[in-house]
């Protein structure tokens, strides 16, 4: 009987047809979930006049549906290291395509925030689950890359959210942008076939067989027999999940530091995602224009990814992160300053990068941080706290457009938030993480002898 380790045939496999898989569905349903948060920014502008809506009370439907998110990131990261993640990730696509179609039906903007709200549950759940998942399959030497990139598909999501509110809303109207949110219910019998569970799930219910063929799509150099076994390294081996973990090992400095960063993001992120547009309108460019500024700032968001996650993989986060906060906090507030048309796209686009490309990067850094068997449980709980940022934010922007500050103004008070995510990531004590862990010299696919 062989004893293999399943975290070392993962760490040392080479990329591969699985891998792909698993970054193209992780890629779909991140890009739907870009899609949905994003249109509602999109629509703000024809919504406030529609319903007769102040701009405080705009805010306040953003930040309720951010409300939803941040304790859907909580509630399913946790159930999902119960029940497993593939499950929790099926649900929340059901769950937030549903109900953002729904929104799109609604004639009271009471009805429509209910709608986002439990939207949210989902949106803001699938989030960890798939953070979590890519990392637990991703070879050990590209693994923040692959991360990363999963995440880039919120920001071409938003891209669509966009384009499409370009092209329908002028003549279509609000309603049918929230209808196409209904696309990845197609979907559900392939991410069913196609996505793996979790091995460290099924190690814990004694799915052996199962993580063997399993592991044999992730490492081809494996042939399964029928009497493997297999183990997550000792640490994992009587551990439960549990939210005090999070702060055992010398965690817990770190383990608040990444919260401070998540909210330091999500203040960025929702605020540009709900009133860019009218932010852009305000500045004096005309509905069209104000949409195209937001599909460069995804497009930023892209480009930021794929760029710093190769560079995270080489040079280590704190090099990379550290730096994109404090540019992103200068070029946010350079933006209102009066200058010509394609600096102020230079200028979005680098906010893009050190905010939505950012927080792909910090998702790969946490979901790295901690040990697998509370991977989902960490990210979910970090999630659900810069979520508190994504709430405060669009109610912030509203509170400030309603005093009649300049935007200039408006965007160097969002910037300070910059500035707190570059302290908070200093403070991180990467000894301690889980990623620093030196792998055994031994091959993950060679036998143990049992004693």
């Amino acid at each position: 009987m062989r004893v293999l380790n399943a975290s070392q045939m993962v760490d040392r496999s080479r990329f591969n047809a699985f891998h792909v898989a698993l970054i193209v569905w992780g890629f779909i349903i991140i890009m739907f979930d870009g899609y949905d948060i994003v249109i509602y920014g999109s629509v703000v502008p024809v919504l406030m006049k529609e319903w007769s809506l102040s701009s405080v009370a705009t805010g306040a439907i953003g930040s309720y549906a951010t409300l939803g998110t941040a304790i859907g990131a909580f509630a399913f990261g946790y159930l999902a290291d119960k029940i497993g993640r593939k499950k929790v990730i099926l649900i929340c696509v059901v769950l937030f395509s549903i109900c953002i179609p729904l929104a799109g039906l609604m004639v009271d903007p009471v009805l429509f925030a209910i709608c986002r709200i439990i939207a949210g549950f989902g949106l803001g759940g699938v989030m960890p689950n798939i953070i979590a998942l890519t990392t637990e399959y991703a070879p050990k030497a590209s693994r923040a890359a692959i991360v990363s990139f999963v995440f880039c598909g919120y920001s071409v999501g938003g891209i669509l959210a966009g384009l499409v509110s370009r092209a329908i809303l002028p003549d279509l109207g609000w309603r049918p942008i929230f209808w196409i949110a209904a696309i990845p219910l197609l979907l559900l019998p392939f991410l069913l076939k196609s996505l793996p569970e979790s091995y460290g799930q099924l190690l814990r219910k004694g799915e052996h067989r199962q993580v063997g063929q399993i592991l044999g799509r992730v490492n081809p150099e494996y042939r399964p027999e029928e009497q493997d076994t297999f183990e997550i390294g000792s640490e994992a081996k009587e551990a439960k999940p549990s939210f005090g973990k999070l702060f055992e090992n010398n965690r817990r400095l770190s383990t608040v530091m990444f919260w401070f960063a998540c909210f330091s993001c999500f203040v960025l992120i929702s605020s540009l995602n709900t009133w860019l547009p009218k932010l852009m309108m305000e500045t004096g460019y005309d509905l069209r224009s104000s949409l195209t500024f937001v599909m460069v700032l995804n497009a930023g968001a892209i480009l930021g990814t794929i760029v710093f996650g190769r560079l995270t993989d080489k040079q280590g986060f704190k090099k990379i992160l550290i730096p994109l906060y404090v540019f992103g906090a200068v070029a946010l507030s350079a933006i209102g300053l009066k200058t010509n048309l394609w600096i102020a796209y230079i200028l979005i686009a680098i906010v893009g990068a050190a905010s939505i490309g950012l927080q792909n990067l910090l998702n790969a850094y946490v979901s790295q941080y901690y040990p697998a068997e509370i991977r989902s449980t960490a990210v979910g709980v970090y999630t659900a706290f810069g979520r508190i940022g994504g709430i405060v934010a669009p109610m912030l922007v509203g509170i400030l457009l309603s005093m009649s500050l300049s935007p200039q103004m408006n965007l160097v008070v969002l910037s300070f938030s910059g500035v707190i995510g570059a302290i908070a990531i200093l403070l991180v004590k990467e000894q301690h993480g889980h990623s620093k862990m030196r792998l055994p010299e031994e091959v993950g696919i060679q036998p143990k002898v049992h004693t």
